[in-house]
């Protein structure tokens, strides 16, 4: 049994459903999220500034001798490769593991990717992708409102605002005829209901965050690295801007309420 907690960053609150998903998959896991508020979003960002951050995150999380850490930002995760062998301890993300359900789960070969622009502009998904299937259809769409929108609450079908986007962004891939869509951003789990509703229940999409999970539970499984907690894990969240309001912006993205404290850090400092 290894009690020592795991680590996960975010450009912001986006995740924190890869953290309800980690609670789901692994219940007994300590977990300590540091969630870069005062930077978001990072999908906007250059490379060279998302290796910047993603080694200052790091070193951050390093303070409290993680066993392992959990990229959950996608356009972070562009640059994993990077930054991780720097570090003496598993760094995984949450690309690969999508990537490959992606191409297994596919009926048509017909994949869409949405995602920010950096993880658009990257291309890290594509080569993932098809390693499982040569001939596999790869289609990519940036979606740069979609995270100020479900941080601003909009996300539930019905609104208008969501709906008009989600149609402006898809429609292309659903003429197309993808019959999986790829969910490039933690953020886009919670547009799950509208994205599902728009393109149909013949497309299945791809929570990046469940699979990151479910790829860190094997890992931990297979090398006897779980904590097995049977009371359940705690929980610990720290932000680089203010903590005021996180608690209720946090439940959106947990779909429960938040237990553990919150913390206010100098990332810059690291």
């Amino acid at each position: 049994m290894d009690n020592r907690p795991i680590g996960v960053f975010d450009s912001g609150l986006g995740g924190l459903t890869t953290v309800r998903q980690l609670r789901r998959q692994l219940p007994g896991e300590n977990i300590v999220y540091f969630g870069d508020t005062g930077r978001v979003p990072y999908g906007t960002k250059s490379r060279q500034t998302l290796i910047k951050y993603a080694r200052q995150n790091i070193r951050f999380l390093l303070q409290f001798d993680p066993k392992a850490i959990v990229v959950a930002c996608n356009s972070a995760d562009t640059v994993r490769s990077v930054v991780a062998e720097e570090f003496d301890l598993p760094v995984l993300g949450v690309v690969e593991p999508s990537a490959l359900r992606a191409a297994t789960a596919t009926r048509n070969g017909r994949i869409g990717l949405i995602a920010t622009p950096a993880t658009i502009r990257s291309g890290v998904y594509e080569p993932l992708i098809r390693q499982h299937g040569e001939n596999l259809e790869i289609r990519t769409r940036a979606c740069p409102l979609f995270v100020p929108l479900v941080e601003n609450g909009r996300t539930e079908p019905g609104d208008v605002v969501i709906e008009t986007v989600v149609k402006e962004y898809l429609q292309d891939l659903k003429d197309w005829g993808c019959d999986t869509l790829v969910l490039g951003c933690t953020h886009y789990p919670l547009l799950n209901a509208v994205i599902g509703g728009f393109m149909g229940e013949e497309t299945l999409l791809i929570n990046s965050g469940a699979e990151a999970a479910r790829a860190l539970a094997s890992y931990l499984t297979e090398r006897d690295l779980l904590n097995g907690n049977a009371e359940g894990g705690k929980c610990e969240y720290y932000v680089s801007d203010s903590t005021e309001g996180f608690a209720e912006l946090a439940e959106h993205f947990l779909k429960c309420p938040m237990d553990g404290t919150v913390q206010q850090v100098d990332i810059g400092s690291y």
